[in-house]
């Protein structure tokens, strides 16, 4: 590096260099400028100058300055170097690795730019290239313990386990019979932990095993070693002995669920689908006695048996459970049973242990059988159990009078407000909810959970301006988006871009779920510090887990949440384009010319004056915030687009949906919402097989689904009405759709009435396959609106226990009906039936606000103020009319506070 300069400025070159390694910046550019006095011209210097100015965030001045650099001297592999950390500091990764190897091709041996280079190739998954790479650092290296630990790594990535057990045990090898040293003794265990597992993910069992027996002395995570060796024995079938383990492990930790599981599979008393003999169940319930006498603080041992114990042992084992829970006051009770409303039967079971509980309490002071009195908040405890239970069971009323009763008898507990208001959320009164969840909020202004709830509250309600009032409460001072956006705050930006999306601001919306989208290529950049950090430090096994799941990302539920409410507005873009793109076009060519010329100029001076303002306070917080080596500390960039306006300006959205669909087909192929998305959009792009492809696969993943249904109904009538085909391409979809028509079970030797009728019949007692037909129905045949919309009319919420309820609980959901509302009204137009329709559910749902429920917040609202009928979410605006100015954010309920169960 600076070869080619005399001696005096060949030593300020190195100072540029150890100025950037040390992050002195402004006197890496001193040096930088000293030489390029005297050298105006030489390569190395301008693109270190360049890679000096990048680390101080002036971009523009540095990717000229590397170029003019790499131009002057195209044969420096230190150009082509720095070229690729310009472009790595920006994510551009194909293209760094681009730079990296015309750098190998001047200098093939130079380890810095190969270590650099196999960063880049294990953060773009080039894991061929990164096995390659990581081989010729170790033959340039191969006395440093990192070349091997790496190349048995890229080995291990690459699908070749057996290769990297190999490369290890070679390592060892080369290691002297008192290794390691005292300072490394954690390192190595770690490295030979991740060996056992190599051996172990290999299929060879009695190696792995062999080998633990030999190395347990130089492994120091004992827990760790422990539990490997507990799965290897237990795999090998040797049960005895990995009883022995597990039980060793469970004296360790008693509450460790997955300790019990190997201790019943080594006991064959393990069932994936818990499903048990009443032999097996009889076994079981003698083991877990035993062990409660050994380990009686356990709860973990209280709490398994019941999810395996039926009929009169689950009451009596669920007895015993709940009871000290209650006296002690844990509010997470309901939590830890809510599973056990998955299984038959044992629902009733514990409606009728609470109600027992309740009476018995209320009437004596004293659990039943017992002649202990409890504390008085026993009963208030009891109630919130009960109450919850009815939550669950869809019984509102029920569960309304039981925490207004707890409320009653203790106004001070926290917990009660927060549970009403869920379960006025789950009966459909968002607003009301809302104002219990921050009546809960002001009661502890210190409880950032409480502050969050309340805030999903709002949003579910609509209520976004108080929302993010509320919610700044708990960011640091300045500007609240922004730090929201800098704490991934994701629940808060998908509630936001859903409420925004209901309220139809398709900008702020996209604005909210691309926010999320950036936090997930954050994650994913995440990674890059610790490909070298992990290496180094040995933590294999948690690296190449973290490798794995950095894979799996995508397929989280914030991220499907977020790419689906995406596709869904680039998608009503396309269906209703913004009036920015084409209205206010129109606008223009209808005045005057001379007025024209005006309304541009302003325009065009309002956007100069906003970016000019933009600049401004972006260069007051980078001069305030410059450190001494000259980069700029805490700046953040100013947005120029707060409400989303110019995501909105896109010339082609199904182009933007499409992106995000390719990431759920790849990562979120098991979900039904992808592919039903899939075909909206590639029907609208007019992409018949790729249509016909997410058909398929919808059926494949239910059949019987009522959206699956309106697709396969949709496509074929759509194929139906299209011109024949003309162009080779045409004839060859066609005669791919003729082929295929016959193996879909539904249509074959089917017209689609026929089986539309027949989809009817088969779900003739389910209200939204009775709405699926019947608007299929109607595409098929317009004329018959009134029979479609009498089908929907003719469906009954019949009452059925559901699953062993004692009361009759109707079998409708809130959401299907207000689905069918949307229906009637915006697909069918039917003002008529969709008015007949609100007035029935009203009466199902008397807490709805969206019905308009005798018992909701809306009919108040409606009364004292005489508004309009409310939108999706509640009552939004009348809410905010009162609350913004009196409610504000001391959480006061106001008009709610009388609201008292019908």
């Amino acid at each position: 590096m600076g070869s080619s300069l005399p001696p005096k400025e060949a030593n300020l070159f190195k100072v540029i260099v150890k100025s950037y390694e040390t992050k002195q910046y402004k006197k890496g550019l001193k040096a930088a400028d000293a030489i390029l006095k005297k050298f105006p011209e030489h390569g190395e210097t301008l693109s270190m100058k360049g890679l000096t100015l990048n680390c101080m965030d002036r971009k523009s001045e540095a990717y000229e300055l590397v170029r003019r650099g790499l131009k002057n001297d195209l044969k420096s592999h230190v150009c082509w170097h720095v070229y690729g950390l310009l472009y790595r500091s920006d994510r551009e990764y194909r293209e760094a690795i681009k730079c990296y190897r015309n750098a190998l091709k001047i200098d093939p041996d130079n380890i810095e730019i190969l270590r650099d280079l196999s960063l880049l190739q294990v953060q773009m998954r080039d894991l061929t290239g990164f096995v390659e790479t990581r081989q010729q650092l170790l033959s340039l290296k191969p006395n440093h313990r990192m070349n091997w630990i790496g190349f048995a790594v890229a080995h291990h990535l690459n699908s070749n386990a057996l290769k990297a057990v190999d490369i290890l045990e070679a390592y060892e090898g080369t290691l002297e019979d008192d290794y390691p040293p005292e300072n490394e003794h954690y390192e190595h265990g770690e490295m030979l932990l991740y060996k056992i597992s190599l051996l172990e993910e290999c299929g060879l069992l009695d190696r792995a095993l062999e080998e633990m027996h030999r190395k347990e002395a130089k492994i120091v995570d004992k827990l760790a070693f422990k539990e490997q060796m507990a799965s290897i024995v237990l795999k090998l079938g040797r049960f005895e002995e990995g009883e022995k383990i597990y039980r060793s492990l469970l004296f360790m930790n008693s509450d460790n669920y997955r300790y019990f599981i190997g201790l019943q599979k080594c006991l064959g008393l393990y069932s994936e689908k818990g499903e048990y003999t009443s032999d097996e169940i009889e076994r079981l319930d003698a083991l877990y006695k035993s062990l409660r006498e050994q380990y009686s603080w356990s709860s973990a041992i209280k709490r398994i048996p019941l999810d395996f114990l039926e009929g009169d042992k689950f009451r009596e084992a669920a007895d015993n459970y709940v009871r000290p829970l209650l006296t002690k006051g844990v509010p997470s009770l309901f939590s830890d049973l809510s599973p056990l409303y998955e299984q038959n039967g044992k629902a009733a079971i514990l409606e009728q242990l609470f109600l027992h509980l309740e009476q018995s309490i209320k009437s004596t002071g004293c659990f039943p059988g017992s002649s202990k009195k409890q504390p008085p908040s026993t009963i208030m405890w009891t109630l919130f159990l009960v109450s919850q239970h009815y939550d669950r069971r869809g019984q509102y009323s029920l569960a309304l009078a039981k925490i207004d009763e707890a409320i009653e008898h203790t106004p001070t507990v926290i917990d009660l407000y927060s549970i009403k208001g869920r379960i006025l959320e789950n009966a459909g009164d968002l607003p009301a909810a809302a104002d219990l969840a921050d009546e809960a909020r002001s009661m502890d202004l210190a409880d950032r959970y409480l502050n969050s709830e309340c805030v999903m509250r709002m949003l579910q309600a609509d209520q976004v301006g108080l929302a993010e009032k509320t919610a700044v409460l708990f960011t640091k001072d300045g500007d609240q988006h922004n730090n929201l956006h800098d704490m991934q705050c994701m629940w808060y930006e998908l509630a936001s871009g859903e409420s925004y999306f209901r309220q139809g601001d398709l900008g702020r919306a996209l604005k909210n779920y691309l926010a999320v989208e950036k936090h997930y290529s954050d994650m994913t950049e995440d990674q890059f510090d610790f490909h070298s950090y992990c290496l180094r430090k040995m933590t294999l096994r948690a690296y190449v887990s973290m490798l794995k799941f950095q894979n799996q990302l995508h397929s989280h539920e914030y991220f499907h949440k977020a790419a689906v409410g995406a596709i869904r507005c680039y998608i009503k873009l396309h269906d209703f384009p913004s009036k920015s793109v084409t209205e206010e076009g129109d606008e223009m060519s209808q005045l005057p010319p001379s007025q024209r010329k005006k309304m541009r100029q302003k325009q065009k001076k309002a956007e100069a004056r906003a970016k000019k303002e933009a600049e401004e306070r972006n260069e007051e917080d980078t001069t305030s915030g410059t450190s001494k080596s000259g980069k700029r500390q805490n700046s953040r960039p100013v947005d120029l687009d707060p409400h989303g306006k110019k995501l909105l300006q896109v010339e082609v959205p199904l182009l933007e949906a499409t992106k995000y669909l390719k990431l759920l087909q790849s990562n979120s192929a098991k979900s039904l919402e992808t592919h039903i998305l899939s075909f909206e959009v590639n029907m609208r792009k007019q992409k018949i097989l790729l249509a016909f492809q997410a058909v398929n696969h919808l059926l494949k993943l239910n059949e019987n689904n009522p959206d699956c249904h309106r697709c396969l109904i949709k496509f074929f009538h759509k194929v139906s009405s299209l011109t024949s085909p003309e162009t080779d391409s045409e004839k060859l979809v066609w005669n791919v759709l003729v082929a295929e028509r016959p193996h879909i079970s539904q249509l074959s030797g089917k017209s689609l009435i026929e089986a539309n009728q027949s989809f009817l019949e088969k779900h003739k007692d389910s209200l939204m396959h009775r709405a699926a037909a019947a608007e299929m129905l109607y595409v098929l045949e317009p004329d018959k609106k009134l029979d479609a919309i009498m089908l929907i009319e003719d469906s009954k919420n019949t009452q059925a226990m559901g699953n062993d309820a004692l009361v009759p609980v109707n079998i409708w959901k809130l959401e299907d009906c207000i689905a069918v509302h949307k229906l009637l009204e915006d697909v069918f137009k039917d003002h008529g039936s969709a008015s007949r329709w609100r007035a029935r559910c009203a009466e199902y749902f008397p807490y709805s606000t969206y019905f308009g429920g005798c018992c909701s917040s809306a009919v108040m609202c409606t009364i004292s103020n005489n508004t309009h009928s409310p939108p999706e979410n509640g009552i939004a605006a009348c809410q905010d009319a009162k609350t913004v100015d009196s409610h504000f954010l001391n959480g006061k309920l106001h008009g709610l506070k009388d609201l008292k169960i019908q």
